[in-house]
């Protein structure tokens, strides 16, 4: 007991937790990552609701195996994002190694071999309480920002639903009244391995998450070299609009019987109204990327 004291009081102070707060002072934080992948470099990394679900338990399945605190994390389509706590060759090993099982997953299950074997894996330093705090909150509200049509507390592939909730009234997660492991779904459940409780005392008050959520924007982290993928759909409703375009320009549903001309058609008129990556179009439209990525 008292070395994982010893341990937590470790990890308070790298936070700056043990240092008394006064209003408008930038505390110093310790040994805190922003861990992401390039999402314009791949056209998907999780394809349907099974992908997700495998990846939130290899988030489980890989913190067991390294010494990293997982503070907030979203599993986005095409890309992830983690804040991590520990020292930097563990946090590293960790992500690479989440995204090498990714690939071999997607390898597994749509016969795409080696398919992150190039992706670009991002980190940033989070050195002050403040940042860290603003970086949270952007990892937080990564989906909702990217298109997807959830607030941040429902999106249910990240750590976004588990900050500062409250047991025992009929809006309450379903989750908060059984000290079960994993949900009704099989997924074994985030409250086990990332450190919602620690962020908690990171931000202090649900007043000031609230305020850190709302007044968090993209740039603040992209001007420190992060990115969000926030002008273009997920590939999961670009697919849906895929059909509706198809039929408002050709009379068909299907992509089946369009000629070349008419699919880079359609990929030109997604790419207008979405503004989507020429990979997701390539994919979606049936065209093959390394022929037709300088037609869109």
């Amino acid at each position: 007991m008292e070395k994982n004291d010893n341990l937590l009081y470790a990890v308070e102070a790298d936070l700056g937790l043990n240092i008394p707060f006064i209003k408008g002072q930038t505390i110093r934080v310790r040994n805190c990552w922003h861990f992401s992948t390039d999402g314009a470099t791949v056209d998907g990394m999780f394809f349907d609701e099974l992908d997700f679900r495998e990846g939130m338990d290899r988030v489980a399945l890989l913190k067991q195996r390294y010494d990293v605190r997982i503070l907030a994390f979203s599993l986005m389509d095409t890309h992830v994002h983690f804040i991590l706590h520990g020292e930097f060759n563990q946090c590293n090993a960790f992500m690479h190694e989440y995204v090498r099982k990714t690939s071999w997953s997607i390898s597994r299950r749509h016969k795409d071999r080696h398919k992150f074997k190039n992706v670009p894996i991002n980190h940033q330093v989070i050195d002050t309480d403040s940042y860290l705090k603003t970086a949270i909150c952007y990892v937080v509200k990564n989906a909702p920002v990217g298109g997807i049509p959830q607030n941040a507390y429902d999106y249910p592939w990240s750590s976004g639903p588990l900050y500062f909730r409250s047991a025992g009234h009929w809006s309450s997660p379903q989750w908060l009244s059984g000290d079960v492991q994993h949900n009704c779904d099989g997924i074994i459940f985030p409250g086990y391995y990332v450190d919602y409780r620690l962020v908690e005392k990171v931000f202090k008050t649900h007043k000031s998450f609230n305020f850190f959520m709302c007044v968090s924007k993209e740039r603040d982290v992209e001007d420190r070299g992060g990115t969000i993928s926030h002008l273009s759909l997920p590939l999961q409703e670009l697919r849906q609009h895929k059909g509706e375009v198809c039929y408002e320009l050709f009379g068909v549903g299907s992509i089946r019987t369009l000629t070349t001309a008419q699919r880079l058609q359609l990929a030109r008129t997604l790419k207008a109204r979405y503004n989507s990556s020429p990979k997701q179009l390539a994919r979606v439209c049936g065209l093959i990327y390394d022929e037709v990525k300088t037609m869109l």
